[in-house]
């Protein structure tokens, strides 16, 4: 049954995104609005396969009017260069982790704050609440269009070559990789980690030659990046939630008549929602597939690894650098973090 899912999941539906084109092509040759979608994420991807089910629907709904075209896989450049294009108008639509968006919008990032949730339950409480709400309010303020819902990439966990994470010992100097972003420099810093900013597409390679001799990522990363091959221990640490916003080229959506825009917002809404429960359901189930490839599982107590946080006011700096607004909404779900 694992086997079968996660062929659905990660390699079955490229097959449907292929036949896809051909099935709608003759609405699709009439369509009054051909907008791209980029991501960085393979076909047959949780995200791909809703949004590939969405540009039907839309384009179904619309009775031809609008196509959105999806290019997957960093295809029209780095998260840098597409959320550029974006801004300028050359890709109408990008889904980009708030972490990574908060080089543009700072607050944007606060969905990542170290050990801060304990469960999606929590997560959702605070992003489809108050807190996303006040986020999307800030990343509109850069003359972005936002969708209300954002997608799910789950919890990171650490995976090492050296040995299981135990604790806040097992951290001490450890080379780990991590996406270009502030807050994850900071947070493995004060856990006393010797971090490297690494992008996406070089971390096999950094792995396998021992440049770095960890990283950190969800399963289902870990599983399509075959990380396995390269890594012996996997840590479920949960230290991180990482999820995408929809964005939008702000003129882009405004040139949309409100019917279109309706239908646009009301179908990607419906596909966030529906990749959200199949994340969650890859990363219950992955764990006994990736140990099958030989990665080693173990589940450290997250208390004494957030507490090495709290004195190394790592909670105070971000505090301060979201403002009280931002933390204090953050708070209201999380409880005391500070």
């Amino acid at each position: 049954m694992l086997k079968k899912m996660n062929r659905r999941l990660f390699i079955g539906a490229g097959i449907g995104a292929l036949a896809a084109p051909a099935l709608i092509s003759g609405k699709a040759q009439a369509a009054e609005f051909r907008y791209k979608f980029a991501n960085n994420f393979p076909l047959g991807h949780p995200m791909n396969n809703r949004m590939e089910e969405a540009r039907d629907r839309i384009l179904e709904e619309t009775d031809g009017r609008f196509q959105l075209q999806i290019f997957p896989n960093n295809q029209l450049g780095s998260d840098t260069d597409t959320l550029n294009q974006v801004r300028s108008g050359a890709v109408e639509f990008f889904t980009l982790s708030g972490i990574i968006l908060s080089s543009l919008v700072p607050v944007a990032s606060i969905n990542g704050m170290g050990f801060a949730f304990k469960d999606t339950g929590q997560v959702w409480s605070a992003m489809d609440g108050e807190l996303g709400a006040y986020v999307r309010d800030k990343i509109k303020a850069s003359r972005l269009h936002v969708m209300d819902k954002i997608f799910n990439n789950g919890f990171r966990q650490i995976t090492t070559s050296t040995g299981p994470i135990e604790g806040p010992e097992s951290l001490r100097s450890l080379k780990i990789r991590v996406p270009v972003s502030p807050l994850w420099t900071s947070m493995f810093q004060a856990l006393g980690c010797a971090p490297a900013s690494i992008n996406w597409n070089e971390v096999y390679t950094a792995l396998q030659s021992g440049i770095v001799d960890a990283q950190e990522n969800p399963l289902s990363t870990v599983d399509v990046g075959k990380l396995f091959e390269v890594q012996k221990y996997c840590s479920l640490t949960n230290h991180m939630w990482d999820g995408f916003w929809m964005l939008a080229n702000q003129r882009s959506w405004e040139r949309l008549p409100d019917d279109i825009k309706e239908i646009v917002s009301r179908n990607i809404e419906q596909s966030t929602l529906e990749q959200r429960e199949d994340i969650d359901r890859l990363n219950e189930t992955l764990r006994a597939s990736l140990e099958e490839h030989g990665l080693e599982f173990n589940e450290p107590d997250p208390a004494p690894i957030r507490e090495q946080l709290r004195q190394a006011n790592f909670y105070s700096e971000w505090r301060n650098n979201y403002g009280e607004e931002a933390w204090s909404l953050l708070e209201k779900v999380t409880g005391p973090l500070a």
